[in-house]
């Protein structure tokens, strides 16, 4: 087990960096991908909700760190994000899972999940709950989710880590 926490690292690590220095360039307006959420379903859906929760809680919290962002709302946001995905978590269908069309469903819930959480405390809250809904949550959500199928698509099988 702490063997599959250090690999999570080593991933997480430069995926973070990337997250925050090239993503950016890549967004449309306000709305961006989230590359940490798309290796956090994956390997929740490898290794289960327990280690999808706690990933999230290590990888939100050093995204906190190395951000500056208020400390503890993306570590709030991504361990909600794992736990919700590690719902999907069936030791039979892991490589169905992982590389079909429930990889971008699971996909879509967890991050919709995530930026709701994140949007919820990080936004002014007189902007109102739909602005909220749709506007931090659902786009979002829906550019992740097209991440998802692009990977599908280019990365047919992918084999378990």
């Amino acid at each position: 087990m702490k063997r599959d926490y250090i690999l999570l690292l080593i991933i997480f690590i430069p995926t973070i960096i990337l997250q925050l220095a090239v993503v950016p360039l890549v967004s449309f307006g306000a709305f961006s991908p989230d590359l940490l959420i798309l290796l956090l379903v994956y390997f929740t859906l490898l290794k289960g909700q327990l280690f999808g929760t706690i990933a999230g809680a290590i990888v939100g919290l050093i995204f906190d760190l190395v951000s500056g962002n208020v400390l503890g709302i993306t570590m709030f946001s991504k361990t909600i994000a794992g736990f919700v995905a590690g719902y999907f978590y069936n030791e039979n269908k892991i490589e169905s899972n992982t590389s079909s069309i429930s990889f971008a469903i699971i996909v879509f819930i967890s991050a919709f999940v995530d930026s709701f959480f994140y949007g919820l405390f990080i936004d002014n809250q007189s902007l109102g709950f739909l602005y909220i809904i749709f506007e931090k949550s659902l786009f979002p959500a829906i550019y992740n989710t097209i991440l998802a199928l692009l990977l599908i698509i280019v990365l047919p099988k992918r084999s378990s880590l």
